[in-house]
Formats: structure tokens, C-alpha cells, sequence
């Protein structure tokens, strides 16, 4: 009963404390105008009708863009919160609950802060800098997949050198032993991860995907017995069902790189952490089918005479494109979400 406990009252927590901070960041990213100053449409060459019609410049240059601050401050802030009164009124109670803890959830709180801070430092830039960078997408996208690289490089040197961790899990099959090459694969992976971003399209979409993803993770880690992992999981889903408490139609702000760049680069760390790597494109089919649509509509315009396979990418905006409202495009993918975050957690828990 208490394990639960640890992992509800956490996230809980966390829903009504990022509730509680949005007032204030609200105020803040309009009083400082915290969004684009020039829209994308100017400063792309052969832009098709069909993205120019999803892509609502009006919002764009009037809606904040680092909601995502509401999310890992949140989060962070309910750790504190737990961690201190486990100090300051020590009782099995409230040392039970603190699941701050140096075997399972320093690592991805670590990454968790880091991340969202370099998603920060793109979306400051992108709102208030001048010149090339803010201007040139490609630029900024190729600084962070450097410091991406880089984070995924330290921490799978830690689960290698300090955890020896060095195999994965293949569903009804066993342990695959890689050696070394488990650092490239975990870089390539977060890599990979960190690539679904660009679903942060519509309002209320990547947050509610995430929320349930990241729920999903949350009972893979407590069936395991990784109860830390378990209401971390929970309680960055608690902090994203907040952030998306603000997000549904008419978003009052949006996520941003802060808040995208720090949940999947945590994300692909819980996968890892949890031995369940292989089950996360099965619970993250979304987020899967986003980042190929960008790949493939990339290479079919680059090398197969500028055709494009879908209306516009990613995915989401083809179906608008299409006709398909946004609520109903949001909605569906959030089912969508849920039934293969369903199927991941029982493939995770009998393979």
C-alpha cells in the first residue's frame, strides 16, 4: 500500500503545484512578450500552400512558446518539496515517499534538468536573439543534437562504467549483450528520441501524448519493482497534465524546446533505466510516426525529384492539411496513444 502511495501522492502533488505556478509564469511570458518575433513562413524557400495554411502565424507571434517550464519546474519543485519533509520531519511516512534516490532517479532528474535547460536556451534564442540562429532552424537543431550527443554520451558511459549495464532486453527472448557498442546504441537512441519533438504542433497534442507515455512507464517501473522510477514517471506525467490543463484549445502558451527536449531526452533514459527500451517505439507509436514522417518526406523531396509523400509533415499537420479539424486530429492521437501505451505495458510485463 505504500509503494502506491509513493507513487500517487507524488504525482498528485505535482498536478497541483504546476496548477499553482502557472498564474505567475503566465503573467511573465506575456509581460516579456516570450514568443517568435518573426514567423517561420518568412524564412523558408518554396514553402507549399499547404504549409502556409496550418501554420497559424497570427498565434505564432502572439503565444508564448516555454510553457514547458511549467513542467520540469514542477516536477522539480515536488522533489524538493518531498525530499525536505523527509528531512525537516523524519518519520517511515515521509522517508518512504521521497524518491529522490542516487540508484534510480538521480540519473534521469539529472537529464531531465540539462535538457530542458538546452531547450531553453534555444527557445530564448529563438525569441529574443538576432542574426543567422534565430532565423535558421537547421543551425539551432544542429547545436542541440551536439549537446543531445553529448549528454547521451556521459550518461551511457555511467550505465556502462558505473552500472555495468551492457545488454538490452529483447521481448521473449532474452538479454542481447553489446559490449561497448551499448554507449553508441544509447546515444542513437536518445538521438532518436529526442527526433519525435517536432510533434509539439497543435494544441494539447504533445502534452497529452507524453502524460500517457509517460504513465505507461510508471507502471512498468512499479510491476519491476523500481517504485523511485516508478513515481518519478508519475510525477512528470502529474507536471505535463498541468502544462496541459493551460494547452487545450486556446493554448494560453506553448511548450516550447524547454519542455520537449527535456521530456523525451528523460524518456529515453526510463527506457534504458527500465530495461524496456525495445517496448518504447510500441508505447511511443506517435512519436514514432511523426519522426519518420519528417524522415521520409525529407528524403522523398531531396532525392526523388522534390515529391512530397504527405501534404505536409509532420504527420499531425498532413491530416490537416487533409481537412481533419485539430481537435479531432488531437484527440485521436491521444487515443492512439493510450491503446498502444496499453499494449507496450503488457508486452513489458510478459516478455
Amino acid at each position: 500500500m505504500i509503494d502506491v502511495l509513493k507513487v500517487v501522492i507524488p504525482s498528485v502533488l505535482t498536478f497541483f503545484v504546476g496548477v499553482l505556478i502557472t498564474p505567475f509564469f503566465t503573467d511573465f511570458f506575456y509581460k516579456y512578450k516570450m514568443w517568435k518575433k518573426t514567423s517561420r513562413l518568412l524564412n523558408t524557400d518554396g514553402v507549399s500552400k499547404e504549409f502556409s495554411d496550418v501554420h497559424n502565424t497570427a498565434d505564432e507571434l502572439s503565444t508564448p512558446r516555454i510553457g514547458g517550464v511549467i513542467i520540469w519546474v514542477s516536477v522539480l519543485l515536488t522533489v524538493l518539496i518531498i525530499y525536505l519533509l523527509s528531512v525537516i520531519f523524519p518519520s517511515d511516512l515521509t522517508e518512504k515517499l521521497n524518491f529522490f534516490s542516487r540508484s534510480q532517479t538521480y540519473i534521469p532528474i539529472g537529464a531531465l534538468i540539462l535538457a530542458s535547460l538546452i531547450g531553453l536556451a534555444d527557445d530564448l534564442m529563438q525569441i529574443f536573439g538576432k542574426g543567422n540562429y534565430s532565423r535558421d532552424p537547421l543551425i539551432y537543431r544542429k547545436i542541440k543534437i551536439f549537446f543531445i550527443s553529448l549528454i547521451g554520451l556521459s550518461i551511457g558511459f555511467w550505465f556502462y562504467d558505473k552500472l555495468q549495464i551492457t545488454s538490452i532486453h529483447i521481448p521473449f527472448d532474452g538479454e542481447l549483450q553489446m559490449g561497448i557498442w551499448f554507449i553508441p546504441f544509447f546515444i542513437t537512441v536518445m538521438l532518436a528520441v529526442f527526433s519525435t519533438s517536432v510533434v509539439d504542433g497543435m494544441d494539447g497534442l504533445a502534452g497529452g501524448i507524453m502524460s500517457i507515455i509517460y504513465l505507461a512507464f510508471a507502471v512498468i517501473a512499479y510491476v519491476h519493482q523500481q517504485i523511485d522510477i516508478s513515481a518519478l514517471c508519475a510525477v512528470i506525467s502529474g507536471g505535463t497534465l498541468a502544462f496541459l490543463w493551460f494547452n487545450i484549445p486556446p493554448a494560453r502558451f506553448y511548450m516550447g524546446e524547454t519542455g520537449m527536449v527535456g521530456l523525451t531526452v528523460t524518456l529515453a533514459v526510463v527506457a534504458f533505466l527500465t530495461n524496456s527500451v525495445l517496448i518504447l517505439p510500441i508505447i511511443a507509436v506517435p512519436l514514432v510516426a511523426t519522426s519518420l514522417s519528417v524522415i521520409i518526406q525529407v528524403i522523398s523531396y531531396k532525392y526523388f525529384g522534390k515529391r512530397r509523400v504527405f501534404k505536409v509533415a509532420p504527420l499531425h499537420h498532413h491530416f490537416e492539411a487533409k481537412g481533419w479539424s485539430r481537435t479531432k486530429i488531437v484527440m485521436r492521437y491521444w487515443v492512439i496513444t493510450a491503446v498502444f501505451a496499453m499494449t507496450g505495458v503488457i508486452l513489458a510485463l510478459v516478455s
